[in-house]
């Protein structure tokens, strides 16, 4: 199976560049996405406690962030956009080690939401999984769109 882009890449007579309508629905499926995983993590947060909420909140936390790769760049392929976000994800875990994003959760909400406070090992499995999430949402969508 190929890992093709999140849109068709050429008109259907295969020249041309690919269509403009398509990447428009592809980034705004990809914010409402965003939306919906943002919800999902409040409504998680508000039901469950625990490691359910904690590491639940984890790997929604990097499904959120695929969705925002397919929005600012809607020609990824699946493996792309997940493989950016599983990075982008664990580089934020790391930079917890070095204390900065704890001194700025002290001062900011935002920065406390995005970047967290303390560096927890279990954590990078977990985006792993909502890598993994993101990558199959989006290999079902690509495939829905090739048979469609």
């Amino acid at each position: 199976m190929s890992d093709r882009a999140l849109q068709p890449t050429r008109p259907a007579d295969g020249s041309g560049p690919p269509a403009r309508d398509a990447t428009g629905r592809t980034r705004l499926l990809a914010a409402v996405a965003a939306l919906v995983t943002v919800g999902a993590g409040l409504g998680l947060r508000a039901v469950a406690t625990g490691d359910v909420a904690k590491y639940g909140g984890d790997a929604l936390y990097t499904l959120m962030i695929v969705t925002l790769v397919v929005l600012l760049a809607p020609r990824s392929t699946p493996a792309r956009a997940a493989g950016i976000a599983l990075a982008v994800s664990w580089a934020v875990e790391l930079l917890q080690l070095t204390g900065l994003p704890a001194e700025l959760s002290a001062r900011s909400t935002a920065a406390r939401l995005v970047l967290g406070s303390t560096f927890n090992a279990p954590d990078l499995l977990w985006y792993v999984v909502g890598a993994s999430a993101g990558w199959l949402a989006l290999r079902v969508v690509v495939r829905g769109r090739r048979t469609g």
